[in-house]
């Protein structure tokens, strides 16, 4: 870290005692833990394009999130834009990924219970009123696939045009909109004190399609009847079918 961005992170959140580079959170930011006299903060930095517009979207609905605090999500305290990166500092958080804890528990008992409350924490989550803050313009999933377009064209993705034209022309039917995550995968959201408390990775947080969430919320269990069973005696508003698991997950998010 050059010593221009530690002053103006210091500016923020005091002056700096020690800084951890924390393990490898995926491929698109660097993430670091910061101390100061008194307490820690998260420091997530961007250095490509693509990755800088996300985490400005993240430093967004964080920003808003503060404002009107009815969402567990990290606390929000500044974002910095450089030449060449961007840098969004908020608060650390004890705890671990769903990931990281279904790795760490000790039986199937505890993953099942685990998994129940991921599903619990999700259903609270799309029965909360949607915030107007967060609802974006024109509908979601029109958005997304317009997106997808953009990333196709610029090379920008894995995902191909032929998939992306069988996604434009078998739209699913419409659902009422609801809150959303928008990255729902076990590794965006945290365990703490042995339940999903948290989201993080907050990006792609709207207003839009319910079934997006949950679809990647099971995608790494959707063969094992047991552990999606512990899902669903958790989220009890809807089952997505396999024709909607198979759009939303091995569709559209091959692009995102």
């Amino acid at each position: 870290m050059n010593h221009r961005l530690q002053g103006k992170i210091e500016e923020v959140i005091g002056s700096i005692h020690k800084i951890s580079v924390l393990d490898a959170q995926g491929w698109t930011s660097v993430v670091r833990r910061i101390f100061t006299g008194d307490r820690s903060y998260l420091l997530k930095s961007s250095y490509k394009e693509k990755y800088r517009t996300w985490l400005k979207a993240e430093a967004q609905v964080l920003k808003k999130l503060k404002e009107n605090a009815v969402i567990p999500v990290p606390e929000y305290y500044g974002f910095i834009e450089e030449k060449d990166s961007d840098h969004l500092i908020m608060s650390f958080e004890e705890g671990m990924s769903l990931t990281a804890a279904l790795t760490k528990a000790p039986s199937d008992i505890d993953r099942k219970s685990l998994i129940r409350s991921f599903g619990q924490f999700l259903h609270r989550f799309h029965e909360k009123e949607p915030l107007e803050t967060l609802k974006g313009k024109g509908d979601w999933l029109d958005g997304q696939l317009m997106k997808a377009q953009t990333y196709v064209e610029n090379g920008q993705t894995e995902g191909s045009s032929t998939l992306l034209e069988y996604l434009k022309t078998n739209k699913p039917a419409p659902v009422e909109q609801t809150m959303m995550h928008g990255d729902g995968t076990t590794d965006n959201v945290f365990v703490i004190d042995g339940e999903v408390q948290l989201f993080i990775d907050v990006a792609g947080m709207t207003v839009g399609d319910p079934r997006y969430d949950e679809s990647l919320a099971i995608r790494e269990f959707m063969n094992n009847t047991e552990y999606l069973s512990a899902f669903y005696e958790g989220y009890t508003r809807y089952r997505v079918t396999k024709e909607e698991f198979h759009y939303f997950d091995e569709g559209l998010y091959e692009f995102f």
